[in-house]
Order: C-alpha cells, then structure tokens, then sequence
C-alpha cells in the first residue's frame, strides 16, 4: 500500500508518496487548479492502484483537489494540522518545510488511516456548512458592531443603559438609529452620527443572521431530522451539526468522530488518583457546539443531571464531568448520524454550477 501526503496552500500543492516501510518513492509539486489536479493524478498513478492519499486541509485550501480524487475513486482522508505539527516538533529535526510537512501527513496517515475521516463527495451538507459558516460570520460582525456602539454610547451618556432596550430588538436599533448628541459639541454629534451608522449595519448583520437561521433550519428538517431526538438539539444545532459531521459517513466509529471533536479523554493521573484534563485538539467549532449541547442538558434533561451527579460523586471535578458528558454526546450523535446516513452507499454528488 502506497501512503501520500499533501501539504496544501492557497495556490500550490506539494505531495510525497511512501512505501510501507516509509522509505520515500517521489514527491510532487504543482499549482492548486484544475491541471494541477489531473497532474498530480497521473504523478501519484505511477505507484500503483493501491495507494491512499492524505490531504492537510482537505476542507479548506485542499478542498478542490480532495473532491477532484474521489470523484475518480481514490481513497483520499482529512488530516489536521494539529496532528502533523506535533510529529514535526519530536522529529530528529524539527525543520519546515513544504516537502517535509506532507511527509509528516503522509507518516501521520501511514500510522493512523483506520481511525482517520474519509473524504466523500461533497452533497447538502456542504451548504449546510457554507450558511452555517456564514451564519457565524453575520453573529461575529453583530457583536463587534455592538461593542462599539456601546464604547461610542458611553462616551455620549454614562448612564445610557437605565433606558435602553436590548441593541438586538427592534426598539433599541430604532432608539440607536434616531440617537442624538447630547450637547452641540463637533465632538458629540460626530459621536452620535457614528452610533446611527453602525447602527444600520448592526441591523444588517442581524437580518442576514436571521435569515441564514431560517434557511439551515429549512435545509435541516427533512434528512438530518433524527439528530433533533437528542435533548438539546433543534433544527438549527443539527444543520450545524450536519455542516461539520458531513458528507456521509467519514467516522467509522464514534471514538473517531470523538477525535475529531476534541473530547477524547486525555488522561492526566498521579498517585493513584486518575483524573482526565481538557482535550486542545479536533474541531474546535464542533467542540464548541457539544459543549453547548452539554449544557442545555445539565439544565433541562433528568438524565444528564443525574450522570453529571454521579460523575462528581466518583471523584471528579464539574468541569471534569461535563467533558465526559460530552464524550457521552458523541456517541449519541454518531448514533442518530448514522440515522441519517442509513446505509454506506455511494452519496449522490452536488450538481455541477
């Protein structure tokens, strides 16, 4: 079994194939496009059939020439960066370059292709991701823009607040859209013609947030449905949810989707007394999101309460168990995923635009 790693960047690509033993057989350079592609294809086809290919970012700046391989067949899979970086710090020379770093992807692949995500073709849960992304974007923009206003509303009354409705309902963008300087200062109502122009963009960022919502709960409601039986999980969680966890079937098991996620358990005992600290690595948006879900049931669901509960009882700390509770989610997640996802078959391709 021939093992290649790609090292992807913005407008180039560097791949380098091993053998079994990791002795290197060749390596590749060539630009991130559609003939870069199809040479890279007739590079790494001079090795044989059986061979896998490892992508660093096959989501991101690899993500044209991951779908162009599986398109033809090829087993390609998703490496981190996280993971490739801490081989180069323990190697013999921690050097970087872009040879040396798909080398690090094509030995990381060598050693860990079991338990590693498989690139699928991409179908509706790559727009899922692309509104959720944008979705996330539109709410990020929301909160600068408010912090801002806040810092200008401060400066023009210290006391705004007693009177000032949330800078999210309609009442307080119409208060923020109509502000006026408190005095006749230059100063002053160049501070309050400030608060009314970030005030009509906040209002936007807020109508695209909304409406990026209602369209990944639309999207969301027919096949992703099942993950919405979780205590936790609405319509919008799970096209979120789906967004990341998708095309098909990528985690074999659900300690690899685990992996992915970050809440593996990482143990950390001395002196008998075993403990596990937080997890650094995966998918931090992912993560995130399970965290989310940790806590809505630590709130409204029984049996969530009860595990935290005896999780504390066995020794562990509150924040110790809720990182096993989200472990605990994993599994149920990867469970409805495979709900959704009910039989491993070739998934349908997005049309081409």
């Amino acid at each position: 079994m021939i093992t290649i790693g790609v090292d992807a960047h913005k407008r180039v690509h560097v791949g380098l194939a091993l053998d079994d033993t990791g002795r290197e057989l060749g390596h590749w350079r060539g630009p991130n496009s559609a003939v870069g592609w199809q040479d890279f294809v007739q590079w790494a086809s001079a090795f044989g059939a059986e061979r896998r290919i490892g992508i660093e970012g096959a989501w991101g700046y690899g993500r044209g020439l991951a779908q162009h391989l599986v398109g033809q067949g090829a087993a390609v899979y998703e490496v981190n960066a996280r993971w490739t970086a801490i081989g180069r710090r323990s190697a013999r020379k921690p050097d970087k370059t872009d040879r040396l770093d798909a080398r690090a992807v094509a030995l990381f692949l060598h050693r860990e292709a079991l338990d590693l995500p498989q690139v699928a073709a991409e179908d509706e849960t790559a727009i899922l991701d692309l509104l959720a992304t944008e979705r996330d974007s539109a709410i990020g923009e929301a909160t600068r823009l408010r912090n801002q206003i806040h810092a200008l509303l401060l400066q023009l009354d210290p006391q705004y607040q007693v009177d000032m409705p949330a800078m999210k309902s309609l009442a307080g963008l119409a208060k923020l859209r109509a502000c006026a300087a408190p005095d006749e200062k230059p100063l002053s109502r160049e501070r309050a013609a400030a608060v009314r122009r970030l005030a009509e963009r906040l209002a936007l960022a807020l109508t695209q947030a909304d409406a990026l919502g209602k369209r990944i709960r639309t999207e969301a409601a027919v096949r992703f449905a099942p993950l919405t039986k979780l205590c936790g999980v609405n319509a919008l969680t799970a096209g979120m949810l789906a967004g990341i966890l998708g095309p098909g079937r990528r985690f074999a098991t659900d300690a690899a989707l685990a992996a992915y996620a970050g809440v593996s358990p990482i143990e950390a005992s001395s002196a008998g007394h075993v403990r596990h600290r937080l997890n650094r690595g995966g998918n931090r948006r992912l993560n995130a999101i399970l965290y989310m879900i940790a806590l809505s049931q630590a709130r409204h669901s029984q049996q969530a309460r009860a595990y935290l509960a005896r999780r504390i009882s066995e020794g562990k700390t509150r924040r110790e168990a809720v990182r096993a509770l989200k472990r605990h989610l994993v599994r149920a997640i990867w469970r409805l995923w495979m709900e959704c996802y009910p039989s491993p078959q070739v998934l349908p391709q997005l049309a081409a635009a």
